[in-house]
């Protein structure tokens, strides 16, 4: 019988792959994922499993819209004006929409459809002005007997006048996102004092992509014109609002800081926005982006740029994507891509709307009163303001006045300045703000707390200070290929992961041919990151937050990525003959396979006679009669033939005289550690455990 895979099954059907494969599990039938396999025989019953769950959800949304409040809705309303009629947010009703697979945004018309939708989210029973019962009630309790009801009914609103989209929204099927959203709904308030908090996000990307441009769309301000030849020159930190939800957005002027805060352990961004250029498609820095966000582990949401210039290719931008492991939803994958023209703000509300989505994924929430911290995102010594840092605070309240300690540096806040340049009192939760009144410049990355006195500040300054150089004398050389093996012992599947980089592309493309053929099941290899060009300071970082090695190939480091190297203990591997790497690369991955035990029997001796020795115990009394007993050996006593104890030798001795090991022929006499339940004829068998080197040949 022919099979039809799971997500052309779907497709058909009209679910999504998750939806499909719940269902298939649910009906009994054995599936590992949506690439799996059915009979095609199977379908029919799948068909109507199927047309019998839409019938009983069907029947129970008109009982339960039955109930609801009728609410008139004048034509030609918007889907902001449905949403006010609710008493609920326009960006609520867009969210809603969104899960049932329409991207629209708040000024579109309603129509049936968005009625019926917006209506099971709201629990009210939309209809419009003209099709409404002469009474309707309007509220939630009945109405008097013999009064008329009032029905509410929306001006329309007229649409301000937008951008023409050069293709219809696209449907992007979000309706795996919805188990989730429900079971957050259905959550017991038992957070005690946690509060939602926006979304932290890093916008990444190849140079001249457009991610500062972007941003300039979103805050509406002209961050581009103010910097040098257009580039990024700084980290900057901004709050955005829209449809009355805030973001807060990053904008970095290199991976490398993105991935030092993450290498020294502070993991601030949620979000991280790849932009990526539709006329241009991937290129290095876009790679090493997609490589540093999943190091982070933050979820990905591309934005396709410059979809407005003529030879723009979208969907080769998105089948390049999925060569790195970025699958379109649409295509059935997990990454959330949108289409924009930054310059011209074309689809930039549909991203916004994306990144707010995944932020309500994430459920991020912080607690307003607890004792604050954060991160500091950059640091600098300003010649009128002295040590400056910008800081985002991600848990409690930051005040002026408090006493604020990052590790490296202490002071008390003398001022803070939000991101729009204006003096605050306070900052709570992702809130990001330019702190002055630091004693010293601290450093990107540190965490930062709040302490109740300067003399406590004073002191941890001091222990900081004193184990910083302690860390520096004792550094563990942990990440060289002769000491890989004892780091890997905590790994399932140990994993040996490189940076690779090369002179020219044809070395990188024979570089990564031959490493990935050297994966086994026993041991694997991870190319964190390969690229053509000098080993700059972001591969080190990236290599410091992933424990990889860097691989050279006719390349060098640059003065200041050997400083940090050496700083984060990063091995760089240096080669100009291939063979001498691949060499080097086995004998690190044979190192890390666990070693064969192996027993190795050194001898026997028998017990003759017994001596007690107070305050000592029994002394057996033997003679060797093969090999030798050894005092560190393990040991082992048979008795008529049958092993009756296992352990270790407590002392070994020749007459009174202490000895490393006795030989065949000669008397000893043994004492045993922890057992004294031996008789005259026992044997004592001497042997020890081998440890042999695996191969991987």
């Amino acid at each position: 019988m022919s099979k039809i895979r799971v997500y052309d099954l779907a497709k058909k059907l009209g679910k999504s792959n998750t939806e499909m494969v719940e269902l298939l599990t649910g009906l009994g039938i054995s599936i590992k994922s949506h690439m799996s396999s059915i009979d095609e025989g199977l379908v029919p019953m799948v068909e109507e499993s199927l047309n019998k769950a839409q019938e009983e959800a069907s029947r129970q949304e008109i009982e339960a819209i039955s109930t609801y409040p009728t609410v008139a809705v004048k034509d030609g309303a918007s889907v902001s004006d449905v949403a006010a009629l609710a008493g609920e947010k326009a960006g609520s009703a867009v969210k809603a929409l969104m899960m049932e697979g329409l991207m629209l945004p708040a000024t579109t018309r309603a129509d049936e459809k968005i009625l019926q939708i917006l209506g099971k989210t709201f629990k009210k029973n939309f209809v419009f002005a003209s099709e409404a019962p002469a009474q309707a009630p309007t509220k939630e309790e009945p109405a008097p007997a013999g009064d008329a009801v009032e029905t509410v009914e929306a001006e329309p609103v007229e649409a301000p006048a937008q951008q023409p989209r050069e293709e219809a929204p696209k449907q992007v099927s979000h309706k795996k996102l919805k188990a989730k959203d429900k079971k957050k709904k259905g959550r017991q308030d038992g957070d005690g004092e946690l509060q939602p908090r926006p979304p932290i996000i890093t916008v990444m990307g190849h140079v001249d992509h457009g991610k500062t441009t972007l941003l300039d769309n979103i805050r509406k301000t002209h961050v581009t014109e103010k910097e040098a030849g257009g580039i990024t020159q700084h980290i900057g930190a901004s709050r955005v609002e829209y449809n009355g939800n805030t973001l807060v957005f990053l904008d970095t002027p290199g991976h490398e800081a993105f991935t030092s805060m993450r290498a020294r352990g502070a993991q601030v961004t949620d979000i991280a926005v790849l932009v990526v250029a539709a006329d241009d498609g991937i290129k290095p820095q876009t790679v090493e982006a997609i490589n540093h966000a999943k190091a982070a582990g933050v979820p990905i949401v591309v934005a396709v740029n410059k979809i407005d210039k003529p030879e723009a290719k979208p969907e080769r931008v998105r089948q390049q994507l999925s060569d790195y492991g970025l699958v379109p939803e649409e295509w059935g994958g997990d990454t959330i891509m949108v289409d924009v023209a930054a310059k011209k703000g074309l689809h930039v509300d549909d991203l916004l709307e994306m990144l707010l989505l995944v932020a309500e994924m994430q459920e991020l929430k912080a607690n307003p009163k607890a004792p604050p911290s954060g991160t500091v995102i950059e640091a600098n010594l300003d010649k009128g303001k002295g040590p400056v840092a910008t800081v985002i605070v991600q848990e409690g309240t930051l005040h002026r006045g408090d006493i604020i300690h990052t590790g490296s540096a202490w002071g008390k806040i003398r001022a803070m300045i939000d991101d729009k340049g204006r003096n605050v009192n306070e900052a709570g939760p992702s809130m990001p703000v330019e702190v002055l009144g630091l004693e010293s410049v601290p450093q990107p990355g540190e965490k930062f707390t709040t302490l109740s006195s300067e003399r406590e500040a004073r002191e941890l300054i001091s222990q900081s200070e004193f184990e910083r150089r302690e860390t520096d004398q004792s550094k563990a050389k942990r990440l060289t290929l002769e000491e890989l093996y004892e780091k890997m012992q905590t790994e399932e599947i140990p994993q040996l992961r490189i940076v690779l980089k090369t002179d020219v592309q044809g070395s990188l493309e024979a570089f990564h041919s031959s490493l990935m053929k050297m994966s086994t099941d026993a041991v694997s290899i991870n190319i964190v990151h390969e690229g053509v060009g000098r080993i700059s300071e972001s591969d080190v970082m990236l290599a410091s937050a992933s424990n990889a090695i860097i691989v050279g190939f006719n390349v060098r480091p640059d003065s200041n990525a050997k400083k940090i190297a050496e700083n984060e203990g990063v091995q760089i591997r240096l080669y100009q003959v291939i063979y001498d790497m691949l060499d080097d690369v086995k004998a690190a991955m044979e190192g890390m396979l666990a070693p064969e035990l192996r027993e190795h029997t050194l001898g026997q001796a028998e017990i003759r006679e017994i001596f007690r020795v107070p305050k000592v115990g029994n002394i057996a009394g033997c003679r060797v009669t093969e090999g030798l007993i050894r005092r560190s050996a393990k040991v082992r006593l048979i008795r008529d033939g049958v092993v009756f104890w296992s352990g270790e030798l407590s002392s070994l001795k020749h007459f009174k005289d202490d000895v490393r090991e006795i030989k065949a022929g000669n008397e000893c006499g043994l004492s045993f550690e922890k057992f004294q339940d031996f008789r005259v004829g026992d044997v004592v068998e001497a042997y020890e455990i081998l440890k042999e080197k695996k191969s991987l040949d």
